[in-house]
């Protein structure tokens, strides 16, 4: 059984409106008019030291592939700079819910190049596996539906890049490191 798994589904179980949406997820994703994904990844830690990795944004960009850096202003503000397929795009967040070892929603503000807004949630998994992890992104991607499919074809489209990148905190917050298949450098003959 793999470790993460697509929220989408959950969205198709659901015949409600998004704003009415029995999933509070669903219901929060729908207030933007572009697109929504999630999944769900259970990490062999326990939910405080997940929460509290999450929580600083700054460790985001270790294990988010398409984030060239992230500025943290203050405890619920920070500026993104991610790579998409044709350039870079930046946007200011705002952290708009914070419940410690629970769950974490943003927002970006006026003004993004790309705007999203989402969910994090931190839930005990069954007793010995650690913590679920579930992550629900709305974003509007620029060039509308054209920008999504050119985003889908270059690997960069947000619900792809959520995938990957709860496989890489997994990997990270597991085993201390993110495998790649990238050979080691080799070190300079003397």
């Amino acid at each position: 059984m793999s470790d993460v798994r697509d929220t989408r589904e959950e969205a198709s179980n659901d015949d409600a409106p998004g704003y009415e949406a029995k999933s509070s997820d669903l219901r929060q994703a729908d207030a933007g008019k572009g697109s929504v994904s999630g999944c769900t990844v259970t990490i062999n830690r326990p939910r405080s030291e997940v929460y509290a990795f999450w929580r600083d944004f700054a460790n985001l960009a270790q294990v988010m592939e398409n984030v060239e850096s992230i500025s943290v202003s203050d405890s619920r503000r920070s500026h993104w700079k991610v790579s998409g397929p044709d350039g870079s795009y930046e946007w200011d967040s705002t952290v708009t819910e914070d419940e410690p070892d629970r769950l974490i929603a943003w927002q970006s503000d006026e003004g993004a190049d790309v705007r999203n807004s989402g969910r994090v949630e931190f839930r005990d998994a069954p007793p010995g596996r650690g913590t679920w992890v579930t992550a629900v992104i709305a974003y509007e991607p620029p060039a509308g539906v054209i920008g999504k499919i050119i985003a889908k074809l270059t690997q960069r489209e947000p619900s792809i890049q959520a995938r990957r990148d709860l496989r890489r905190l997994k990997a990270l917050l597991e085993a201390g490191e993110i495998p790649t298949s990238s050979p080691p450098n080799p070190q300079p003959s003397s």
